[in-house]
C-alpha cells in the first residue's frame, strides 16, 4: 500500500513537471540579452519588455484581447447562468441529453470547432468579423460557466426559494436575493474561466480573425512566423502570468477542481 501510494506522488510530481516545463523554459529565456530565445539564459535584461511596450501591433492585439474577453465572459455568464439554472431546477425531458449537447464544445475538437464555424459563418457573412469572432468565442465558454454554475447549484435547498415567494417576492426577486447570493462564487469562477478561455484561445480565432482585428494569442502566431527572437518569450510570459492570476484567484473563489464535479 506504502508502494502504490509513492507511486502515486512520483506520477503526479512527474506529470506536474511536464505541465510547468513549459513555463519554467519561457519565463526565463524573456529576460535574455541575447537576439534570440534561449535557455538558460544568457545574461540579464529587461531589454525586450521594454521593446515590447514599443510595439504598437501587440499592444493593440492585447487591448482586443481584453475587450472580447470581457464581452464573452459577460455574455456566457448571462447564457450559462440560465441554462444551469433551468436544467438544475426543472426535471426537463432528456436533461441528460441537453446538458451533453450544451457541453459539446469541451469535448469537439476546437480545430474541428473553427472549420465548422467558418464553413457555417461565411454564407452568413460572419467569417472574418468582429461579431464572428465573438460569437465564437461565446460558443466555446458558455460550457466553462454551465459547468461551473450547475456544480454550484448541486445540493441547492429549493425550499429557501419556496419560502421567498411564500413571503411575497416576485420570481426576479427570489432569483436575485436568495439564488444568486449562494452561487455568486460559481457564477464568478465561471465569469473568470470564460475570460480566460477567451483570452487565451488561438485555434477557433484562427478561422474567425480578420487582419483589422487581431488578438494577442493570434499576433503572437503570426509573430512567430515572421521572426524568432525573445520578443515571442516575453509576450508569451505576460499571457502566463495573466492566466496563472486568474487560476489563483479561481482557486480561492471556487476551487478549480470543483469544476470537474458532479453536473446534476
Amino acid at each position: 500500500m506504502k508502494l502504490a501510494a509513492k507511486l502515486r506522488i512520483v506520477i503526479t510530481g512527474l506529470a506536474i513537471l511536464y505541465i510547468i516545463i513549459p513555463l519554467l523554459v519561457t519565463i526565463p529565456a524573456s529576460f535574455t540579452e541575447a537576439s534570440f530565445p534561449s535557455f538558460p539564459p544568457q545574461g540579464f535584461s529587461l531589454e525586450w519588455y521594454a521593446k515590447l511596450l514599443n510595439r504598437p501591433e501587440f499592444v493593440s492585439a492585447f487591448l482586443n484581447s481584453v475587450q472580447f474577453a470581457l464581452i464573452t465572459a459577460v455574455i456566457s455568464v448571462v447564457l450559462g447562468t440560465m441554462s444551469a439554472v433551468a436544467i438544475a431546477k426543472y426535471d426537463l425531458p432528456g436533461k441528460s441529453y441537453i446538458i451533453s449537447f450544451l457541453t459539446s464544445p469541451l469535448t469537439v475538437p476546437q480545430l474541428v470547432l473553427g472549420v465548422a464555424l467558418l464553413i457555417y459563418f461565411t454564407p452568413m457573412m460572419l467569417a472574418g468579423t468582429s461579431t464572428g469572432l465573438l460569437i465564437a468565442h461565446i460558443i466555446i465558454s458558455v460550457p466553462y460557466v454551465m459547468r461551473y454554475v450547475l456544480t454550484g447549484l448541486n445540493g441547492f435547498d429549493y425550499t429557501l426559494e419556496r419560502a421567498a415567494m411564500i413571503l411575497g417576492a416576485n420570481p426576479a426577486k427570489v432569483f436575485w436575493k436568495v439564488t444568486m447570493p449562494i452561487i455568486r462564487p460559481a457564477i464568478l469562477s465561471g465569469a473568470l474561466f470564460a475570460f480566460l478561455t477567451s483570452f487565451d484561445n488561438v485555434t477557433v480565432s484562427l478561422f474567425m480573425v480578420s487582419t483589422d482585428t487581431r488578438t494577442l494569442p493570434i499576433e503572437i502566431f503570426s509573430h512567430m512566423q515572421d521572426a524568432y527572437d525573445p520578443l515571442v518569450a516575453t509576450v508569451s510570459s505576460v499571457v502566463i502570468f495573466i492566466s496563472v492570476l486568474f487560476i489563483v484567484i479561481l482557486e480561492k473563489l471556487h476551487g478549480v477542481g470543483r469544476f470537474f464535479g458532479g453536473t446534476q
